[in-house]
């Protein structure tokens, strides 16, 4: 019998046992294909592979082959639907455990070029000092074309033994010319939960405006520990009296659903969180309970284009349920389930969409290929909230956090890269130091009274203007407007009366 015939009836064998385990495992197979047909199609596919495999112009290792095939199906589904074989699925669970080895950065394929777009770096690591932006298409990586290439199998290239390199090639938005920049892989243990600015000893100080008592929770990303990461910073607020809150999930590309149920239920009491709908699937809620201190909390959400999957759940749920305002972008619309099932050979899995999240309102989280602008997906701002920023404000917002989440990186310039500035600034510190010492503290320069001086916060130390965060003031704003309409009320109550 001819190798041919051989896989011909294994596929046949295959297309009849199949639905039958579908079947039993996931309900009816609503859209099967008949038999006949199946086993026509398994045939012309296995007539290519040998096509390909005998007459190719270099030789082709056949299970590469296989699972490139199989790799474009699913990328033709969608761009998050893929095959992982048993490496890549142990690396994608170490990102989902929030530690691995890598540059900490988060890629998927971008919908117009095909290449490799940054959903977003990871706060404190090398991707993120180096200035990898979110919304940057990684051109080349080591001088290999991204072109055609899975995010799954990025992820293999990206990550590595802690202290090897890598070199990308990477084009802002908005920029004419790519970057080349150098990264050292290292161990990453992904922040969760930041506050807006650190404190002496380097924890971080979630009180934004101490004499308003608003405070600010940054979440970068949604893993195992954010429900917890989260509780312990509310109590700190708590302890110092908080009045409002901002919760800030601008470039974050999302993570485990449990994680933003467990985030959205600290502010909830009650109804729908998030409820999840396939068309082999049986639908679920996640529906919040009365048990936590926060239900009452003025609150503003900050999201932006890279606001994506888990992010989006928890700014839709509380817009729903109006218990928090929404300021900034509209999302990217990532709101589909993926669920994890291993194939026969046991070491290789299918990454596979299989639902979409449902806000509250039932209304879609997700942007399919074919969605347009004026269709209703991922979450938009509350009327009259909504602050787009330009590609170059985005980079100066982005340089601009670095410098507050780094400590180091404060006094350099950010419009120019970290790798150009580090031994000058050194250097000129060293000679601060050094100057510092030889001038006694009697010869310093009188201030020149005819000259007011210029506000502390209005001018920074370099005297450029430091940058102004509009989406953020926006927030601020509602909040404190909020904040004064109760001590605004008994007033006009007053003069009502008099």
């Amino acid at each position: 019998m001819s190798r041919r015939r051989r896989i011909y009836l294994a596929l046949a064998a295959a297309a009849v046992v199949s639905p039958l385990c579908w079947v039993a495992g996931m309900g009816t197979t609503q859209g099967a294909k008949p038999k006949d047909e199946m086993l026509e199609l398994y045939g012309l596919f296995v007539d290519a592979v040998e096509k390909v495999e005998a007459n190719y112009v270099r030789p082709v290792n056949r299970k590469e082959l296989l699972e490139s095939a199989l790799e474009g199906m699913l990328q033709n589904l969608d761009q998050h639907s893929s095959y992982i074989n048993m490496g890549e699925w142990q690396q994608f669970r170490k990102q989902i455990e929030g530690k691995f080895g890598g540059l900490g950065i988060q890629v998927g394929i971008d919908r117009d070029t095909g290449r490799l777009r940054v959903i977003a770096p990871m706060v404190g690591t090398p991707a993120y000092e180096a200035g990898v932006l979110a919304g940057d298409l990684i051109l080349e990586i080591d001088g290999h074309s991204t072109e055609g290439m899975s995010s799954d199998k990025a992820v293999e290239t990206l990550t590595g033994r802690p202290g090897t390199d890598v070199e990308l090639k990477v084009l802002h938005d908005g920029s004419d010319q790519p970057t080349d920049i150098k990264l050292t892989r290292a161990i990453i243990e992904v922040p969760s939960v930041l506050g807006e600015s650190r404190q002496k000893d380097g924890s971080w100080d979630y009180m934004l405006d101490k004499e308003k008592k608003i405070g600010y929770i940054r979440i970068s990303s949604f893993i195992q520990s954010t429900g917890d990461e989260v509780r312990k910073a509310l109590d700190a607020l708590k302890e110092q009296d908080v009045k409002a809150l901002v919760l800030d999930l601008r470039d974050n590309p999302g993570g485990l659903l449990s994680a933003a149920v467990e985030v959205s239920d600290l502010f909830l009491d009650k109804g729908d969180i998030v409820s999840t709908k396939g068309r082999n699937t049986i639908p679920k809620s996640y529906v919040a309970q009365q048990d936590s201190p926060y239900e009452a909390l003025p609150m503003v959400v900050l999201v932006n284009q890279n606001s994506a999957s888990a992010s989006e759940i928890v700014s839709a749920a509380l817009q729903d349920h109006k218990r928090a305002v929404v300021v900034g972008h509209r999302s990217y619309g990532k709101g589909s389930v993926q669920n994890i099932m291993e194939l026969e050979d046991g070491n290789s899995v299918l990454k596979l969409t299989v639902a979409s999240y449902h806000r509250p309102s039932g209304e879609n989280i997700h942007r399919f290929r074919d969605a347009k602008t004026t269709d209703k997906w991922g979450v938009s701002p509350d009327p009259d909230m909504e602050v787009k920023l330009a590609p170059a404000e985005y980079r100066d917002w982005f340089l601009a956090r670095r410098a507050r989440d780094l400590p180091a990186l404060a006094k350099l310039d950010p419009k120019k890269p970290v790798e150009a500035q580090s031994d000058a600034a050194k250097a000129q510190e060293n000679q601060e130091k050094s100057q510092a010492k030889d001038v006694p503290k009697d010869d310093k320069p009188a201030a020149d009274p005819t000259k007011p001086e210029p506000p502390k916060e209005a001018v920074a130390a370099d005297g450029v203007p430091p940058f102004v965060d509009k989406v953020l003031d926006k927030a601020l704003e509602v909040l404190k407007g909020k904040l004064e309409a109760p001590a605004q009320a008994p007033a006009a109550e007053e003069k009502k009366a008099a």
